[in-house]
């Protein structure tokens, strides 16, 4: 041990590298990380702290460690409660804890943990590279709706302000309001799922403690917006050209070049077009996705 007498501050950053360590206290004591703290080998670890009655130093440590991932395992269970339900507790368990070996927690804030999960849930897939939909494709919908879900409800919103409405738009001329931008609320996030699974998160979510989860939906595109309101997530499914028209307004084109895209989505005749995309801005403004237009 290099400092007899470390200070407190570098006990409690090396208590953390080492507790926090995905091969656990013993890869942790002497990883890159704790030992740029201090230089302690495994053998000196009751220099530093004491062992009890029945318990080693490194035993110690590890009920720590042990406390440490369960937390975190709850918090993703507390982020992903369909998911979670879907798959069973102990097979998800088994999923959490491989994802934070792969990826360790760094932020100071739980809020961050599960960032990843639906991107570890589709490099880790059984099926990679084979290019069909099946059932990994619904597991990894499921989580990146309810962490979006999350996201949206914990992040910025527009509770207070003034938006857009339906009638406002209607006042603006055609040749001034095509070539304007429409600027979507900060809270508005755009999903586009192989599996429906808009339905199934509301079924799950109804569902008792103790009772099973709903059957897995067939697969099927399915399309939906979330925004929020009052401080609640909504959820508004959308059908592809509305999506296609959303996505193009949300990167920062016209209102011109945004019906271009969702008439490429369209399958039916041009009048139909028309009074759909009328639909469409209608309802966007009714559901608070409009926060300012751009002339």
């Amino acid at each position: 041990m290099s400092d007899p007498n470390p200070d407190l501050n570098t006990v409690q950053r090396w208590f953390q590298a080492v507790i926090s360590h995905p091969d656990g206290v013993a890869g942790g004591i002497d990883a890159e990380a704790a030992q740029a703290l201090m230089k302690l080998r495994r053998s000196e670890l009751e220099r530093l702290i004491r062992r009890s009655k029945n318990l080693s130093a490194e035993e110690r440590l590890g009920i720590y460690a042990n406390a440490y991932y369960a937390r975190l395992l709850e918090c993703l269970r507390e982020s992903f409660p369909v998911l979670c339900k879907a798959l069973g507790r102990e097979l998800f368990d088994e999923f959490a804890f491989d994802y934070l070996q792969r990826f360790p927690s760094t932020s100071y804030t739980l809020s961050r943990l599960g960032d990843r999960f639906a991107d570890f849930l589709e490099e880790t897939r059984p099926d990679k590279g084979e290019g069909t939909v099946g059932w990994p494709d619904f597991l990894i919908d499921v989580a990146r709706l309810e962490w979006l879900i999350e996201q949206v409800f914990d992040g910025p919103g527009v509770e207070g302000q003034g938006l857009l409405t339906a009638e406002m738009l209607g006042r603006m001329d055609a040749a001034t309001f095509g070539g304007a931008r429409i600027v979507p609320v900060v809270c508005l996030r755009l999903l586009a799922f192989k599996y429906p699974v808009n339905a199934y998160y509301t079924a799950a979510r109804r569902t008792k403690e103790g009772e099973e989860a709903p059957e897995m939906p067939e697969a099927g595109a399915q399309y939906l917006a979330l925004t929020r309101r009052e401080f609640v997530v909504r959820r508004i499914e959308l059908s592809a050209g509305q999506h296609a028209l959303l996505e193009t307004l949300m990167a920062g084109r016209t209102v011109n070049e945004a019906i271009a895209a969702a008439a490429e989505r369209w399958t039916g005749d041009e009048a139909g077009f028309a009074a759909a995309v009328r639909e469409w801005f209608r309802d966007g403004a009714a559901a608070g996705f409009f926060w300012r237009i751009e002339a």
